[in-house]
């Protein structure tokens, strides 16, 4: 505590009675006395019976203060006497540094960080990793802060560099052990060129003590290179790279599937709402791509001294081409999410649709879509989204490196696939890649959709029509989104259950969930509309489908429209608000 806390605290003290409360027996009777020292001398009185109440009170809670500065008095000389060589935090300094994240809403997984600060487990570490800007530190902060008196004074907090050198920690931690510290916290711990190959400190020597050893950063691959060699069988890991929308939605408090959507995917914030949101733009978006997931495999490579692990990727490292092909792979799985999402849009019934709505919109009708040549447009859109610059390539990229840069991203919890089953063939396996990050998926894509407006039937319509049939796609875009969104957080979710996407000779069920062990399954149409229509559910109620459904997967308990509209049950089908849908998740 500051000086002035115990100055406070001190004159809180003397203001609570002294002394002792003792009793005498007189004529087989007790009573009450008050005892304390002045000038040297006993003294004493009597205690009347309405003050022996208030009497107590005051003195032990004079005694628990008196505790109270007493430690903190200990804690202080502990910390005059340490010399360490690393930016640490502890005492007043910490306590500074915790302070303005106490009144934030804290992560559902910050519970597994608290679990082990407070376990009688030793022997291992507890290793946050994750994605940049996606709480770590912050967890760190809030769980340093929930800590009582006696455990924040034996806390310390190391802000590690590239500059440091694991001598370096060897000798902090040393001194901190011998000061008593018995909690340490290590952030962008991998950024140190020599973790890899000696993470075991952390565990065989100050784990193994009884220390509580926290190691945080951004380098996935640092940390699980680690994990399989040096830390093995020695960590607890808990990943923060996926935040669902119900945690965007309770610990930012910014509600809607939209936002969610538009910005989905770290936890900046200001306040309680978005500062400088981190998708905002293609240009914030390439940025965070770079820092947060490129360079930190570049690194990761760049240490490992086994080099047995992504082998195929060391060719582009050592030709300064790994970041680009990484960026490449990225944009390929959103360049087809794009093409994919378009492609229908332009080829198939949506765009008909779309053109429809707008020929028909009683308030400013239009035609720009059946003008446009939607031939042209989608070819133009095909050659826009290749791959490009291969003759400046050094390295030829084959199907090992991206093989190699799609399980990273997967190890990252970045990209997950969701598979696709075909009725007509079940022996056929196809899956959909998703992006778990939506605001990085959104921006590239609106990024892409944007080169739209270059075609040159769009360019000689009005503008305010060109606007209105580039967010008809726009809504697409995110329907398609919304709809990623649901099987990635139902499939996180149901541990118990098989979900999917089933696609029919015609038609399809956008998500299924399947329960082997009850032999039954849920059948789900999903829907960025606010609106219910008879078409959104002709699918669920098409007999031949569902008894095809039922025959593969069992009992059909439930039939359910996912939508941004209220919630109802209409004729058997229930009509479920997306946002309350994945909140109960």
């Amino acid at each position: 505590m500051t000086q002035e806390e115990r100055t406070e605290l001190q004159a809180r003290i003397d203001a609570l009675p002294s002394g002792n409360i003792t009793y005498k027996t007189i004529h087989t009777k007790k009573y009450p006395y008050l005892q304390w020292q002045e000038g040297g001398r006993q003294r004493g009185r009597r205690i009347q019976e309405d003050e022996l109440e208030t009497l107590q009170d005051g003195i032990e809670e004079r005694k628990r203060l008196q505790a109270m500065l007493k430690e903190d008095s200990t804690a202080a000389n502990r910390m005059q006497d340490l010399q360490l060589t690393t930016f640490s935090r502890t005492g007043d300094d910490l306590r500074a540094y915790i302070r303005p994240v106490q009144s934030l809403r804290k992560r559902e997984c910050h519970a597994l960080l608290h679990d082990y600060l407070y376990s009688r487990s030793a022997d291992k570490v507890f290793i946050l990793y994750g994605l940049r800007r996606t709480g770590k530190t912050t967890m760190i902060r809030q769980a340093i802060a929930e800590m009582d008196d006696e455990m924040f004074s034996r806390t310390a907090f190391i802000q590690v560099t590239a500059a440091n050198h694991l001598a370096q920690l060897n000798q902090d931690l040393r001194q901190l052990e011998k000061h008593g510290f018995r909690y340490v916290f290590l952030d962008e711990v991998t950024l140190m060129e020599e973790f890899i190959e000696g993470a075991a400190l952390f565990s065989d020597v100050f784990a193994a003590s009884g220390m509580k050893i926290v190691l945080s950063g951004n380098d996935s691959l640092g940390f699980m290179l680690a994990k399989n060699q040096q830390l093995y069988d020695r960590c607890i890991l808990l990943h923060t790279t996926l935040i669902p929308y119900r945690e965007f939605d309770r610990v930012l408090g910014i509600r809607g599937m939209d936002e969610y959507i538009r910005y989905g995917g770290t936890m900046i914030v200001g306040g309680m709402q978005y500062d400088s949101p981190t998708f905002a733009t293609q240009k914030t978006t390439d940025e965070y791509v770079d820092s947060a997931i490129a360079r930190n495999i570049q690194h990761s490579l760049r240490y490992d001294q086994d080099g047995g692990h992504f082998r195929n990727l060391y060719a582009l490292y050592e030709k300064n081409e790994l970041t680009c092909v990484i960026h490449r792979v990225i944009e390929d799985i959103n360049h087809a999410f794009t093409l994919d999402v378009l492609t229908r849009c332009f080829r198939s019934r949506d765009l008909r649709v779309t053109a429809a709505n707008l020929r028909h919109d009683r308030r400013a009708p239009g035609d720009i879509l059946d003008q446009a040549d939607t031939d042209a447009i989608t070819e133009q859109l095909r050659q826009l989204l290749e791959i490009r610059n291969q003759e400046e390539q050094t390295v030829t990229i084959t199907d090992a490196h991206r093989a190699e840069i799609k399980e990273y991203l997967d190890l990252l919890d970045l990209t997950v696939d969701i598979p696709i089953v075909h009725m007509t063939d079940f022996n056929m396996r196809d899956s959909r890649t998703i992006i778990t990050q939506p605001g990085m998926r959104y921006s590239q894509a609106e990024a892409l959709i944007s080169q739209l407006i270059l075609d040159d039937t769009f360019r000689t319509c009005d503008l305010l029509e060109r606007n209105r049939a580039t967010e008809r796609i726009l809504t697409e875009v995110r329907g398609r989104m919304m709809e990623d969104i649901v099987l990635l957080e139902t499939q996180a979710a149901r541990k118990n259950a098989q979900v999917f996407h089933l696609q029919f000779a015609v038609g399809e069920f956008d998500m299924v969930v399947f329960y082997p062990q009850t032999a039954s399954c849920e059948i789900y149409e999903i829907r960025h509309s606010t609106e219910r229509a008879p078409e959104q559910s002709r699918h669920l109620r098409d007999e031949k489908k569902c008894s095809e459904t039922a025959s593969r997967f069992g009992t059909i308990t439930g039939k359910f429209v996912i939508y941004r509209g209220e919630s109802k049950d209409i004729d058997g089908i229930q009509y479920v608000n997306v946002e309350e849908y994945l909140r109960s998740l």
